[in-house]
């Protein structure tokens, strides 16, 4: 048994979903742009960094969905998933995820963005298993707030272990194991796979990379 597991903004997506999504509500007047845009930025400046404080960023990125109906707030992930996403899910991405499914892989996506926004995204990829942070939902309504522990640098190793034992799996069971990311924030995660790979890296990543010898290649172009 061999396992996959994908990461997906500037990974498998020629962006990022987390902001894409924040832009998209700020474009319908949802959120005010002035105040929003700025805040947007900053915290993607900060992820890109490695200082986002995940907490902070998922009480700004959680508190739309509370203020506005399910129904709602689905229709308007249709319109996000026409205009904003389907435009940065390259052939190349869908191939390397459609390569893994096809030798009989098991395929999880595994991302620190929520799983409303996320969800559609894996179905459209084709990947059967989503680890996201999770929104919290009571009495019918997205709280604002998160649920569990944000799948995010060591959060992510948690949450794939977790699924794994409830799935009667471990690391163990697999003959080889693959992550796919952009980020150094995806290090522990990286670190913990036999076939870590490098997807069009950040400065970090890619010198580490490099230094260990890994796997790097581009799902934007040519291999890098």
């Amino acid at each position: 048994m061999q396992l996959a597991l994908f990461d997906l903004d500037n990974t498998l997506l020629s962006g990022d979903s987390d902001f894409e999504w924040a832009q998209f509500l700020i474009s319908k007047g949802v959120l005010d742009r002035e105040v929003q845009e700025a805040k947007n930025v900053q915290f993607y400046e900060q992820y890109k960094a490695g200082t986002l404080d995940i907490y902070e960023f998922l009480a700004f990125q959680l508190a739309p969905l509370a203020r506005h109906e399910r129904a709602e707030l689905d229709a308007w992930h249709r319109e996000f998933m026409q205009t904003r996403i389907r435009p940065i899910m390259g052939a190349a991405a869908r191939s390397k995820v459609q390569e893994h499914l096809e030798a009989g892989h098991l395929c999880l996506l595994v991302t620190a963005t929520n799983s409303f926004v996320t969800g559609p995204i894996a179905r459209e990829f084709g990947i059967p298993h989503l680890i996201a942070t999770i929104p919290a939902w009571e009495n019918g309504a997205f709280t604002g707030l998160s649920r569990g522990i944000p799948s995010f640098k060591e959060g992510k190793i948690t949450r794939v272990e977790e699924w794994l034992e409830s799935q009667g799996l471990w690391w163990g069971s697999f003959s080889d194991s693959w992550f796919y990311s952009d980020s150094h924030n995806d290090l522990p995660l990286l670190e913990r796979v036999s076939r870590p790979v490098a997807v069009d890296p950040d400065d970090k990543l890619r010198q580490t990379a490099l230094t260990k010898g890994w796997e790097i290649i581009s799902l934007r172009g040519n291999a890098v």
